[in-house]
């Protein structure tokens, strides 16, 4: 650590510009514990890390059912519910805010997404950021009674009625896949609306968030992965005469990838290409929920979050 430390904070107050650092919550290795589910959030919140990440699967397919099926996950993966997980998170911290990671928005009814979101709003105190994707995983649509092929152009009316739904005690709206009669959430969320962020890498997921979105989260896992979309983003905002510094960007940084000095030096980076937020994923490193919590505690010293 040493002299070489650098207080991120104070540098990004310095530039002008403050990013937003948060963790991926180690869901897949993570046994279910309510007790040490707590523990993360709360050592979390202490380190001075701003907001968890989560990611979103209901169901996990077989790979070895009729017709073979391939993927980064399967029915051998925990994943807890983000708005539950989020909920319980909320009520053992103060200041900790939240993100999904995303959530697999068309593969769900807009009403319900509404409803459940506006409550975690009201729970966590506007501590919330939507985080919505259109997924890859085929057979959760079928088992959730959803269309894999018209994700995509669902999702964009999906975030045109979560919208109004957040903001209006009253909705009418009439579209091709919603239908609703005068109704309305209620209670409204804190934020109104709850700031909604694009996850994915296509062209398509680039535009739509251009258009839509309060914020974009990238897959990739270096900068110059990204740099491409990065352009074709920057593009996008100026067609939609949107001003890309009040658009938000997080990308992800393993915990694997380097050592302090490159830490500091990718988030450096990340930050001079216009990210405003960063989750460090501590996944993947084989490490046990203690192992995870003393990760997260060295990368905040080397970095200088506090």
């Amino acid at each position: 650590m040493g002299d070489s430390r650098i207080n991120l904070r104070a540098l990004g107050d310095l530039c002008g510009k403050t990013m937003n650092i948060g963790v991926v919550f180690p869901q897949i290795e993570v046994e279910p514990d309510p007790i040490a589910i707590r523990d993360y959030a709360q050592a979390a919140e202490v380190l001075g890390y701003r907001h968890v990440l989560a990611y979103d699967h209901v169901l996990g397919a077989n790979p070895e059912r009729p017709g073979g099926w391939r993927g980064p996950y399967n029915y051998e993966h925990p994943f807890y519910s983000p708005f539950l997980l989020f909920s319980y998170m909320a009520a053992v911290t103060e200041n900790l805010g939240f993100i999904t990671g995303v959530i697999i928005l068309p593969q769900r009814e807009t009403a319900l997404v509404a409803k459940q979101a506006a409550t975690l709003d009201v729970l966590c105190g506007g501590r919330l950021r939507l985080g919505v994707g259109t997924g890859w995983n085929a057979v959760e649509y079928t088992a959730l009674n959803q269309d894999f092929q018209t994700r995509g152009r669902r999702q964009e009316e999906q975030v045109d009625v979560l919208r109004r739904l957040w903001s209006e005690p009253l909705v009418t709206f009439k579209g091709r896949w919603h239908d609703i009669p005068d109704a309305g959430v209620n209670p409204l969320p804190v934020q109104r609306p709850i700031p909604i962020w694009f996850g994915g890498q296509a062209d398509a997921v680039l535009r739509r968030a251009a258009r839509l979105g309060d914020g974009w989260l990238p897959n990739s896992r270096t900068l110059a992965q990204t740099r491409p979309m990065l352009d074709k983003l920057a593009r996008y905002l100026e067609q939609e005469g949107r001003n890309p510094g009040s658009f938000g960007i997080e990308p992800r940084l393993s915990y694997g990838d380097g050592e302090p000095d490159t830490w500091a030096n990718t988030i450096d980076e990340w930050r001079a290409a216009g990210a405003t937020h960063l989750s460090l994923n501590t996944m993947y490193q084989g490490f046990t929920m203690k192992e995870h919590l003393a990760a997260l505690r060295r990368f905040a010293e080397e970095v200088g979050l506090q």
